[in-house]
């Protein structure tokens, strides 16, 4: 268990956010790299109003934010390629390789996440605008281009480089879990069967658990009315 009061690795997370965001929040993909390298953290939590100074920690207001004692960094990606630097279990020392999952990273959040996540948006969050559905076909063009190009690349293999699975890996399944979770992968079995093998390590599930029981502690609470 990463999870440890008293460790040096602190990361911030979001008390609560609604049952459709619940297990994306990019404190995940922090938490899950924690729990790959079996280093310790402790969470800061954070709501809506956040903190006087947390600005200062994270310039956009979200998270996550990590603070060891030695830097303080903002941004998932710049977070796990920190991790991966502390420890070869997630990032390949020999330079071929180790630039290879560096690059991945980039690519899921530059290349992939923002065509599915807004494709995403599309039915969670703003189905309701006017905007919304005549949006979806331009949308949906984009972000299945992306995906069908992610597919031919990973083909039969494992993960992304290999058998190794990297932060590369890692942070390309979380990505994906947000096309998954909104019907995005339903044509590309290869890409949810991947999707589906991240989830299964023991390390992506405790940091999901981790995640969603701070959601369920902090889960507001709706007045009774009276008959």
């Amino acid at each position: 268990m990463a999870l440890n009061a008293k460790a040096a690795i602190e990361i911030s997370a979001l008390s609560w956010v609604p049952e459709g965001a619940q297990g994306l929040v990019k404190d995940l993909r922090v938490r899950w790299a924690l729990e790959e390298v079996g280093m310790d953290y402790r969470v800061r939590v954070v709501g809506g109003e956040r903190a006087p100074g947390y600005r200062q920690d994270q310039p956009f207001n979200q998270v996550p934010c990590l603070n060891d004692g030695k830097v303080q960094i903002f941004e998932s990606g710049a977070i796990l390629q920190y991790i991966g630097e502390n420890s070869e279990a997630l990032l390949p020392t020999e330079p071929e390789a180790r630039y290879r999952a560096i690059q991945w990273t980039y690519a899921a959040v530059s290349s992939v996440e923002p065509f599915v996540q807004f494709r995403a948006l599309l039915n969670m969050f703003f189905a309701d605008q006017e905007w919304a559905e005549p949006a979806k076909p331009t949308f949906d063009h984009f972000a299945r281009m992306r995906l069908e190009q992610l597919s031919d690349r990973l083909g039969d293999k494992q993960w992304l480089e290999g058998d190794r699975f990297t932060i590369g890996d890692l942070m390309m399944v979380t990505v994906l879990r947000i096309a998954d979770r909104s019907g995005q992968l339903a044509d590309f079995p290869a890409l949810a069967a991947y999707v589906k093998r991240g989830q299964a390590r023991p390390a992506f599930q405790r940091a999901l658990s981790d995640q969603l029981a701070v959601y369920a502690a902090n889960e507001p609470q709706t007045e009774r009315v009276a008959a």
